[in-house]
């Protein structure tokens, strides 16, 4: 019985390593080339609130230099 619960369970352990090294390859992929990791969950008012947030730090940054 150990024998074949081992035929069975050595195949899963390979996939479920294979699995969590392909994700956590996305995520250092991700923050290489974004510089932070990547938002869960983020909807078109999140994307509009970043776009705002960069704006108005451009611009405070920019009204500091004058």
């Amino acid at each position: 019985m150990g024998w074949v619960t081992l035929q069975a369970v050595l195949p899963l352990g390979i996939i479920a390593g294979m699995l969590c090294i392909m994700g956590n390859a996305q995520y250092y992929i991700h923050k290489a080339a974004h510089g932070r990791p990547k938002h869960i969950g983020g909807d078109v008012w999140d994307v509009a609130m970043e776009k705002r947030d960069k704006k108005l730090m451009e611009s405070s940054s920019a009204a500091s230099l004058n």
